[in-house]
C-alpha cells in the first residue's frame, strides 16, 4: 500500500469510527472492529487501539453501560487559536523540508511532541495527521494545495512578531 493510500484509508477509517460512535452505543474495541468489518476495514484490535486514542474518544455511562464517545460529546475540544503554536515557535527554531506530501519539521532535542501537539492543538487543520519523534516531526498532507496552504499559514505563525509602532518610531529618530 502507498503512503498516499494509506494516509487516505486512515482518514476514511477515522471518519467511519466517528459516525459509528455517534450512531451507535460502542462499549469495547472488539464492537468497533466488527463494526468497522461490516463497512469493508481490514482492522485488527491494535489499529482501533490507535485510533480511540488518536480521535481522542473517551468512555462515558450511557444507559447503564460504558460507551465511546467523540470528545465535542463531552464539551473536551479545546477552542483552537495559534497562540500557544506561535509562543513555542518563538522558543525553538524549526526547519521545514518537504518530501512529497509530507512535511518534515526539525526542532530541538526534545521538542517534536510539543510542537506536534500545538500543531493539532491550532487553527491548522489542512493536515491529515502529524507524527512525532525525539527532534523531528512529520506532518502528513492528502494533496498539493492543503500542503501549500498549511505551509504558507505555518510560516505566517512562525513569523517573528513585528515591534510596537512606539518602538519604531524611537528607532527612526
Amino acid at each position: 500500500m502507498s503512503g498516499q493510500h494509506a494516509v487516505a484509508v486512515k482518514r476514511d477509517r477515522h471518519a467511519a469510527i466517528r459516525r459509528i460512535v455517534t450512531a451507535h452505543p460502542i462499549g469495547s474495541q472488539g464492537e468497533l472492529v466488527a463494526e468497522l468489518s461490516a463497512l469493508g476495514f481490514e482492522v485488527t484490535q491494535a489499529t482501533v487501539s490507535r485510533d480511540i486514542a488518536e480521535l481522542g474518544l473517551a468512555k462515558v455511562m450511557r444507559g447503564g453501560r460504558s460507551i465511546y464517545v467523540v470528545p465535542e460529546a463531552i464539551g473536551a475540544r479545546r477552542p483552537q487559536s495559534d497562540e500557544r503554536l506561535r509562543r513555542i515557535l518563538a522558543d525553538i527554531p524549526v526547519t521545514v523540508a518537504r518530501s512529497g506530501l509530507i512535511l518534515v519539521l526539525v526542532g530541538q532535542p526534545g521538542t517534536a511532541s510539543v510542537i506536534a501537539q500545538a500543531i493539532d492543538e491550532s487553527t491548522l487543520s489542512e493536515q491529515v495527521g502529524t507524527v512525532a519523534g525525539d527532534n523531528t516531526l512529520i506532518v502528513l498532507f492528502a494533496d498539493e494545495p492543503a500542503l501549500l496552504g498549511w505551509l504558507e499559514r505555518f510560516e505566517a505563525i512562525n513569523a517573528p512578531a513585528e515591534p510596537p509602532a512606539i518602538a519604531m518610531e524611537a528607532l527612526s529618530r
